[in-house]
């Protein structure tokens, strides 16, 4: 079962602010634009500071960072502490706007990760509920690209989408991205509620086959590709792809605080493992299926691998 993927220095997780320009059906931070403001520079170059001997890399994230009118000046700022990889994960709309690329690329961004959620406009702006994101997005990757940047893109995998992976994973191809992840959806905040809940998450059983193809399709045509919380029951023969074996270790910067190890906060309060597991031989290196699946879906769909 040898790796098909690079290895990740280790990194910290910055969520500079929780606005954003769009209104995902699957957002993990729900409401938290409306509870928490954005950090202030000194808050953020002070978290950075205390960790730049312990951590190579770091994502800015959000909400989305792009809308944080210090982001350029917390890019320098990361630069000028030695951290070696830099990254902007975002919704990639504000990257429509080649000068902002040039902009970041210039401050010391090395590495950009877009969030592209549909193959096309339809799907994608369905999942964001922004009429015209899709549009902007996909012009932002090729900017990118046409600067010669590194982009890795992240699609969170719904049950609106999953059928048209594949599609996506071509798209993506087309466009000149490096890597692509498909997360399957972690069902909280605005899909945890009742409401959305059964619009948005799909069963795993449903969904394999078709990531299967989509992460295929990557692969032949030259892409990085990696599943993000899919267990490995429904990842057979496809271990390869499995992003778990290789996710940094990773300290955040949320609203609330500081979380000191993200894979030890997954295995204990994100993620869980019932009776299929405790017989399984990837056990200890399967994280197991998010908590809130399991508790409306429960275990019937997963089988110890033997």
């Amino acid at each position: 079962m040898e790796s098909a993927l690079p290895a990740v220095a280790d990194r910290l997780d910055v969520k500079v602010g929780f606005a954003c320009n769009n209104r995902c059906r699957f957002c993990v931070q729900g409401r938290k634009r409306e509870r928490y403001p954005r950090r202030s520079f000194d808050q953020v170059a002070d978290f950075l500071k205390r960790h730049a001997r312990s951590y190579r890399g770091v994502v800015f994230t959000g909400g989305e960072p792009c809308l944080h009118p210090d982001l350029l000046r917390l890019v320098a700022h990361a630069r000028e502490l030695g951290f070696e990889s830099i990254q902007i994960q975002t919704n990639g709309r504000m990257l429509a706007y080649a000068r902002l690329c040039r902009d970041l690329i210039a401050a010391g961004v090395s590495e950009f990760s877009p969030a592209l959620h549909g193959h096309s406009a339809a799907c994608h702006d369905y999942h964001t509920r922004s009429p015209g994101s899709f549009e902007q997005t996909v012009r932002g990757i090729r900017n990118l690209v046409n600067l010669g940047q590194k982009v890795v893109s992240n699609t969170v995998v719904t049950r609106s989408n999953f059928r048209h992976l594949p599609a996506l994973a071509e798209l993506l191809a087309g466009l000149g991205v490096a890597q692509l992840q498909f997360a399957f959806v972690h069902p909280v905040g605005t899909a945890g509620r009742e409401a959305l809940f059964d619009s948005v998450v799909p069963r795993l059983e449903l969904v394999a086959p078709w990531l299967h193809r989509g992460l295929e399709r990557a692969e032949q045509a030259g892409l990085r590709a990696m599943s993000e919380a899919v267990p490995y029951c429904f990842m057979v023969e496809y271990e390869r792809f499995v992003g778990e074996r290789i996710m940094p270790r990773t300290r955040i910067l949320d609203a609330e605080g500081e979380i000191a190890d993200y894979r030890a906060y997954r295995l204990e309060e994100g993620k869980a493992k019932g009776e299929p597991c405790s017989s399984c031989r990837l056990q200890g290196q399967c994280e197991g299926p998010w908590r809130e699946y399991v508790e409306r879906f429960g275990w019937g769909e997963f089988e110890a691998i033997s």
